[in-house]
Formats: C-alpha cells, structure tokens, sequence
C-alpha cells in the first residue's frame, strides 16, 4: 500500500520501494491506468509536483520522493446535495462506498431530480468539508439494495470507469428466488435486450448484448419453495440477475416485473460486497454491505460466507 495524505487542493504520495525506478508518465499511465487526456492535462496545467518543485515527468522517482498531486483544484460542484443520512462503508480522500436502501435511485434521471442517493452523497461530502465534486461508477435498481462505489474526482473516476469496464471490480449479491435451485453452482450465458412490448422491461434475445451471471446456491428452503443464491457479473447489463434467474424458472421474489410473486415487497436482490484494489494507493479494498430491510426479507445469514 502506497502512503498518501491530503493537504488542500493537492495529495501527496509517498514513493516506496515498488515505486521506486519510475517516471511520472508511468506512474499515471501504467501504474494508474490513467487516460491520455487527462494525463496529459496534468502535466500541461503543472498539477505535479515532486518535493514541491515542478516535476520533470521523465525522470525516475527515487524511493522517499513525495509526489504532490493536484485532484481538487477548480472542481466544479456538479450534483447538488439534498439532505440524507447516507451508510458510509468506506471512505478516503478519492472515493466513497455506501450502502443504498430499497426506493432510492442511484442517480437523477431527470435534470430536476435532486432525491438519489448521488444527491445523498453530495450532501455527506459537503457538510464534512470536502469538495462536492462525486459521481456513481456504477448503478443499483431503484429497489435493489447495497454497496455502490462513487469517485470524489474525475481522474479517479476515469479508473475506476476502466477498471469496471476491465472486470477488476468485483460485485457479489445475493438474492431470494422461487422455487428450488437444483445446481449448488452454475453460469448463467445469455444475452439481454430491450423487451419491445414493454418500456422497461429487459429479456433475453438472440440480438441482444452479451450477459454473463455466476450464481452458487447458499441454501434451499424446501418448505417455502424458495433458495438463497449468491451471484456475481460478469457483465453489468439492466436487470440482468433479474432477467436471467427469471430465464432460468427462478425468478426473485418479489420482482412481479419478471414473474416473481408479491411475497415481499421488493425483488430480493442485495448487492452484499464490493471487491477492488485502489485504483491509486494500490490497497486492497473489501466492503460487505449488511441487509437493513424492515420488515425483513432474508433470512438470517452469516457473510463471511459471500
């Protein structure tokens, strides 16, 4: 793990061994992962320093340089907070992870829209002092509950984009389907599309994009007709657990828009953990979200297990 810490506009990294024998240009662009152009940016506006002089981004960095970067000049406020108790599950100076709960969206869907858990987070950064600059890397469904990764700055944000796209991201849920899943593990292969007799339904179709969903069974409830499952992407299509389990004859309770039953009153679908490595700092990152329906949906259930 990198040290780093923050001061103002700028953060500073402490350069250690495995750093050690690289240039700014590979710091940013292979060691990060960083795009071109906001590399390139970087070194055009000077938002480098190394030992609070101007940085030469050719030359080799030696172990116990401090490199200053510049992430949180001249943001720009571009969510605007609403009032929310937000559950942080982790935090630091470049991104955030929280647990969302069921009717929320993720993020406005409309430009007047200020009631998302996006607007909630921007209210968390604002009143602990810090820049309101925040942005999703990805998305829940309105009633589909747990850990959401958000960036404090775009050039975290552009990471983390790429490390998503990359599949470097890892997302386990957990979901409540009907009936009894035979397979104690499977793969679900099968692409999704739009449905055209419905807005926003999605199905699987020949045509549509590639879909791929893991799934391992927890537990079977024989008397309730119903089994735990634990599932991870692949791909990250809309609805694609839903859509998949309910191709499969197992649809989650509660999703009365792909078949499931009205038992509870929310597809039961928990995004449960959320595994990457920082895209900075290099750190291991693990969060689990816990379950916090009232009344409850799932049963009791250990996740150290996930």
């Amino acid at each position: 793990m990198i040290q780093s810490k923050r001061q103002g506009s700028w953060q500073e990294f402490l350069i250690q061994q495995e750093w050690a024998g690289q240039t700014l240009e590979m710091l940013f662009k292979e060691i990060w992962g960083a795009p071109k152009k906001l590399t390139h940016l970087f070194r055009m506006e000077k938002r480098v320093l190394v030992n609070h002089i101007l940085a030469n981004w050719n030359e080799p960095l030696n172990k116990g340089d401090r490199v200053s970067v510049n992430f949180f000049g001249d943001l720009e406020d571009k969510v605007e907070p609403s009032y929310m108790d937000v559950d942080v599950l982790y935090e630091d100076d470049h991104i955030i992870v929280v647990n969302k709960p069921a009717d929320l969206d993720t993020h406005p869907n409309e430009p007047e829209q200020t009631n998302t858990l996006l607007n909630g987070v921007a209210y968390h950064l604002q009143v602990t002092g810090q820049v309101t600059w925040v942005r999703h890397i990805h998305r829940l469904d309105r009633d589909t509950t747990g850990a959401i990764l958000f960036a404090k700055h775009p050039l975290v944000a552009a990471i983390l984009d790429k490390m998503l796209e990359q599949r470097q991201i890892k997302r386990t849920y957990i979901a409540l389907v009907q009936g009894m899943i035979k397979s104690k593990k499977g793969t679900i292969h099968a692409p999704i599309g739009r449905d055209r007799h419905h807005a926003t339904r999605r199905r699987v179709s020949p045509t549509g994009q590639d879909a791929i969903t893991h799934y391992q069974l927890i537990e079977a409830f024989r008397t309730k007709d119903m089994s735990l499952v634990k599932c991870w992407l692949e791909t990250g299509r809309t609805h694609q657990i839903r859509v998949h389990f309910s191709h499969l004859g197992h649809p989650l309770l509660g999703d009365t828009l792909y078949g499931g039953n009205a038992t509870v009153n929310r597809q039961a679908l928990h995004a449960a953990k959320l595994e990457f490595t920082h895209p900075l700092t290099k750190e291991a990152i693990s969060c689990t979200a816990p379950v916090q329906d009232h009344p409850v949906i799932f049963p009791d259930f250990d996740f150290t297990k996930i």
